[in-house]
């Protein structure tokens, strides 16, 4: 129906057509529909597997195996396995292992070293344990180089290189009830003990391939972009591509990664091919070197108050003044509860359901009106920049901002290949075929994203045997099934950190530091109580679950609506399937007010002490 005058006005200027826009919305997903959904991703192994092979450490690593005992083991080495190990040093933990299958700590930082590579959050908010180690990155959003020695910093400063397994993978973790501690097996040939598991292997570094027709017998040079190929393009992190200037490049993907490497790739190759299905949302990044004069202005417990101020701004929340003012920022002030408030104050009156859900849905399209004008300001090419444009509401895909990017399609040398919404039809031996035409390629990079929203043990790549011989993915075989999104019942002193029924925030470091001061609460609360084993009982899980399936219908129409992605599940069922299906859905705010109440409690409700 059309706009109601009252809301459209606490919105501003309607110059178009809501429902018009909502009808092309709906067109554009149904456009991108697949019955295969998730399915059509490879997973990387077997005649794919070298596309996870660490490309960033010298070949023939060996060593002898452990067989030993550890108090507290972490697999993980990125930020999760980081703040876990940093947490439980500060709480006096001294036996502490990581288990890490690539060559150093950094996770996600460690893999994408792809030219151009930044986080997308505020650095200053976005790095954790900036105060303990008394760092400040060199600018507001920091570079991929810079990222992973700081999280070499933190690995230093809390010693968690000691009794530290790098290059190594596990192959099975499996509970040993007699004795009370997990036997760990890797393929190392490893085989030690531990009193505590920590699962802090995050789904941003196993990547995965799409499954386009012909991938298996493709000639040309490929890589992944989690997997960058140097010793080929030639340059760094920052760029200086100098191998490929008689190169023709294609790259597939226009996702966040993508459009970071994506103006470095075309500042130096011959020729570029871009492979559009899905084009980004993109608005202004600017970025810049960090005010000295404003760092030495600083009081302690200044990293924590800017991160609790951005979290609670990006939660749709109130604060006297937003510290970070970007680009996050300012889309959750105008799409979220804070824009509801202001609207409510407008009128003198609070605003009903529907009024809510009308007015949210105008400032939205007023939001991505402006991102799609900005593509024809920068981009030159009136029928380039017409699919460049993205047709869904702002939270169908995670927003993206770069000062580049755009602009990158005015090169010459640079060719959208945007496929209205299909994908690449198929690869012949040396070329990528598109729209019924065969574009020759060199090289061939996939900037397809990771194994997010897949299965928990098909990311890990090994599965997790709790009491009684019962699998993890036996135990989750109809969904996930935990208490707090940290433990599950069966699987005793075992926890996960990351997205297992816990909330999202737009900082992820910020979430995994909640989770692992969570856990050390429960490991200390178990100790105090003069217990060694803990796990969620039946009742306590299937409460939170309950609740976790009753919250996340909240947001199912929204999702459902949207262009397909790994938020939807690849658009096969809504929201039910897709990354945010299993998520605490009253957001990370109330989620953080519930464990920290938890907490407080004392009780711990939900859990059996052994």
């Amino acid at each position: 129906m059309p706009a109601s005058p009252e809301i459209a006005a606490l919105v501003g200027d309607i110059d178009f057509d809501p429902e018009a826009l909502h009808a092309r919305y709906l067109a554009e997903r149904d456009k991108r529909l697949r019955a295969d959904a998730a399915e059509q991703y490879i997973e990387v192994k077997a005649e794919f597997s070298h596309y996870v092979d660490d490309p960033y450490v010298e070949p023939g690593f060996t060593r002898e195996p452990v067989f030993d005992h550890v108090e507290f083991a972490i697999i993980g080495g990125g930020f999760g396995g980081l703040l876990m190990g940093a947490r439980l040093r500060e709480a006096g933990f001294k036996d502490l292992r990581v288990v890490e299958s690539g060559g150093d700590f950094g996770g996600t930082w460690y893999w994408n070293r792809y030219p151009g590579a930044m986080c997308d959050v505020e650095s200053y908010c976005y790095l954790p344990l900036l105060e303990e180690l008394g760092y400040m990155p060199r600018h507001k959003y920091a570079f991929a180089p810079e990222i992973l020695e700081h999280s070499r910093n933190i690995a230093r400063h809390y010693r968690l290189y000691d009794k530290a397994l790098m290059q190594t993978g596990v192959t099975e973790m499996r509970w040993d009830e007699a004795a009370r501690h997990w036997i760990i097996s890797t393929d190392r040939g490893d085989r030690f003990t531990a009193d505590f598991v920590a699962m802090a292997n995050g789904p941003l570094s196993r990547p995965k391939l799409p499954g386009i027709p012909g991938i298996n017998k493709f000639k040309a040079h490929t890589f992944h972009t989690s997997r960058w190929d140097y010793a080929y393009t030639g340059g760094d992190s920052y760029g200086n591509l100098e191998n490929l200037k008689d190169k023709r490049v294609g790259i597939i993907g226009t996702g966040a990664t993508a459009i970071q490497c994506i103006p470095h790739l075309g500042a130096a190759a011959k020729q570029l091919y871009v492979f559009q299905r899905t084009p980004s949302s993109i608005d202004v990044r600017n970025n810049g070197e960090t005010d000295a004069a404003w760092y030495a202005s600083l009081e302690p417990g200044w990293q924590a108050r800017r991160q609790a101020n951005f979290n609670i701004l990006v939660a749709g929340g109130e604060q006297e003044e937003d510290l970070v003012h970007d680009g996050w920022t300012d889309i959750y002030r105008k799409l979220t509860g804070a824009a509801v408030k202001e609207a409510s104050r407008k009128l003198g009156r609070r605003l009903t359901g529907a009024e809510r859900a009308e007015m949210l849905e105008l400032a939205d399209y007023v939001k991505m009106n402006q991102v799609r004008a900005r593509v024809d300001q920068i981009v030159k090419n009136p029928a380039t920049a017409a699919a460049l444009k993205p047709w869904y509401r702002q939270f169908c895909k995670r927003p993206c901002f770069h000062d580049e990017y755009l602009a990158t399609y005015n090169r010459p040398n640079v060719t959208l290949v945007d496929t209205d919404g299909h994908g690449v039809e198929r690869l012949t031996d040396t070329a990528v075929v598109a729209g019924g035409r065969a574009y020759e390629v060199d090289c061939l990079i996939f900037a397809t994203g990771f194994e997010v929203g897949t299965s928990y043990t098909r990311r890990a790549g090994y599965d997790i045997v709790g009491r009684g011989g019962v699998t993890l993915s036996e135990h989750w075989a109809d969904g996930l099934r935990t208490l707090h999104g940290l433990t599950t019942h069966g699987f005793p002193n075992c926890f996960f950190l990351g997205f297992t029924q816990t909330a999202i925030t737009i900082s992820v470091p910020q979430a995994l530091d909640e989770q692992a001061r969570h856990v050390v609460h429960m490991v200390r609360a178990t100790a105090e109580r003069g217990c060694t084993v803990l796990e969620p009982t039946v009742e306590g899980e299937g409460a939170y679950v309950d609740e976790i399936h009753r919250l996340a219908r909240l947001g199912s129409r929204f999702y459902a609506e949207c262009t397909p992605g790994y938020y939807n599940g690849e658009g096969a069922s809504g929201s039910r399937g897709g990354f945010f299906s299993d998520m605490y859905g009253e957001g990370p705010l109330k989620f953080f007010q519930k464990l920290e109440a938890w907490r407080a409690d004392g009780a711990l409700d939900g859990l059996a002490l052994t």
